[in-house]
């Protein structure tokens, strides 16, 4: 066949998916209120089923990047131009400070690891993202991806297989990180269910899922019926096995409404009241509780933002002095943070969860090393009224800090180190593509030879460079 031919065949398919797209859409048109992406996410794509659970990973993102000085990096020798105001405390590990921001996982750092030596090459909270989360090399700030971040890149991959007998979607993002990453051009359906809202809040429900009322799932169930009618269609049609597909969105749709185990596992009250306030009755406290039931359960990757009020006044942790006091906002969200954190990788291994579930904390970068001081824009939570001076650190792709728990891997200690002023990596770099192919090795995707195929047909590898981080693998 000439390329003109291959051109032309993948013309005619993505047309036939677009066609068959706005087919499904209107044949689906008002089940239970649900969009055509919703049924996509719903679609309970798996492996092979077996008598063990797969192993899952929880990724908790900081949007806009945490200050590793004054978290897990401190530099108390360095001026105070650059080291800041808080005193660093000792780990449960030997050797390894804290700031007194982490008192709690700082009591648990055997339980971690400590990365002091990422690095990556976009100053920008687009690129810098999309680097961390996809390995996209390019350092201009575009406003999508261009390349799937891992979590859908795993979702893709896991999919590839004959059945999943696990009601509850594969990827789950409470609250997650959308802003600058997805799956593009794997499409939709390898995107996350996503679960919004405040968990702590007594009103708060998952909707669309575990009907309760009999009359509904009848009712739904008369709904899926008048889909058979589809089948007297021309099955030309389905060329590639395009209504299969169809079929297969429904049922899973169907099982994520009406299936006992999926209202059950969205149900933060099936907790008891010391576990709820162990992890903090607050929003972040209530999303990394439903983040640990739901991988319990039988999700393999769990995203969580730890954004909104709990932030600051910008709802981030962009830390500008434009954006907040950068001192006072650390302070301000620490108790909050750090209470969140411990309390999950606390978890994680009490309930044995600890060889099959990975938890990994980090934002897309650090901030520089070197504080500066800027008029405010505004008063509010940890910032000064506008146009006061006020200190705040800036995007550092440079050097930044991450922490990883469970996974089988071995605890206890961190990896690298970042010179004496904090600005670089100089001891065990790492960078984005040893980032994703450490996770991808957690999930048994085979990072070195997996290719997908982009918008063009061109087979785009999932890593380009780099490999596991030898101390953060099982």
């Amino acid at each position: 066949m000439s390329q003109q031919s291959e051109f032309d065949a993948r013309r005619r398919a993505r047309a036939l998916s677009i066609s068959r797209r706005a087919f499904m859409k209107v044949g689906l048109g008002g089940f239970a209120s649900l969009s055509l992406p919703g049924l996509l996410r719903m679609r309970a794509e798996g492996a092979v089923s077996s008598g063990r659970q797969k192993n899952a990973v929880i990724m908790v993102w900081q949007p806009g990047g945490c200050s590793h000085i004054d978290t897990y990096d401190p530099k108390p020798d360095a001026p105070s131009e650059y080291r800041g105001p808080f005193s660093t405390i000792p780990t449960k590990v030997p050797g390894l400070r804290f700031t007194e921001l982490l008192p709690r996982q700082a009591a648990i750092a055997d339980k971690m690891t400590v990365l002091r030596s990422m690095r990556q090459s976009a100053g920008g909270h687009p690129a810098g993202s999309m680097q961390l989360l996809s390995g996209d090399k390019d350092t201009r700030d575009k406003p999508k991806p261009k390349l799937p971040d891992w979590m859908s890149v795993a979702n893709y991959v896991r999919s590839q297989g004959s059945g999943r007998d696990n009601p509850l979607p594969r990827y789950v993002g409470v609250n997650p990180p959308t802003t600058y990453n997805g799956p593009a051009y794997l499409g939709d359906a390898y995107a996350p269910f996503i679960v919004g809202g405040d968990p702590n809040a007594p009103n708060f429900v998952v909707p669309n899922i575990g009907l309760a009322d009999s009359s509904e799932v009848k009712h739904l169930g008369r709904r899926a019926g008048l889909r058979q009618t589809l089948d007297t269609l021309e099955r030309s049609f389905d060329r590639a096995g395009e209504l299969r597909a169809l079929d297969e969105f429904e049922s899973q749709a169907m099982t994520l409404l009406t299936n006992p185990k999926t209202k059950e596992a969205f149900d933060l009250s099936q907790e008891d009241d010391a576990t709820r306030d162990r992890y903090g009755r607050n929003t972040w406290g209530q999303q990394l509780l439903l983040a640990r039931r739901l991988v319990e359960a039988g999700v393999e990757v769990l995203t969580s933002s730890l954004r909104g009020p709990l932030c600051g006044r910008v709802n981030n942790w962009d830390d500008h002095a434009v954006n907040h006091h950068v001192f006072d906002a650390l302070k301000f969200r620490a108790d909050a943070y750090d209470q969140a954190v411990s309390a999950l990788i606390e978890d994680i291994y009490e309930r044995g969860l600890d060889d099959r579930v990975l938890v990994v904390v980090t934002g897309e970068f650090g901030r520089t090393p070197k504080v500066n001081y800027q008029p405010s824009t505004g008063a509010g939570d940890a910032s000064a009224p506008a146009g006061t001076r006020q200190p705040g650190r800036d995007h550092w792709p440079r050097a930044f800090s991450n922490i990883w728990a469970g996974g089988g891997i071995e605890t206890g200690r961190f990896i690298g180190a970042t010179d004496k002023l904090g600005e670089d990596s100089i001891e065990r770099i790492c960078g984005p593509g040893d980032f994703l192919s450490t996770i991808y090795h957690h999930l048994g995707v085979d990072w070195a030879n997996t290719a997908i195929e982009d918008f063009n047909g061109r087979p785009t590898p999932i890593i380009t460079e780099g490999g596991p981080i030898p101390e953060l693998i099982a």
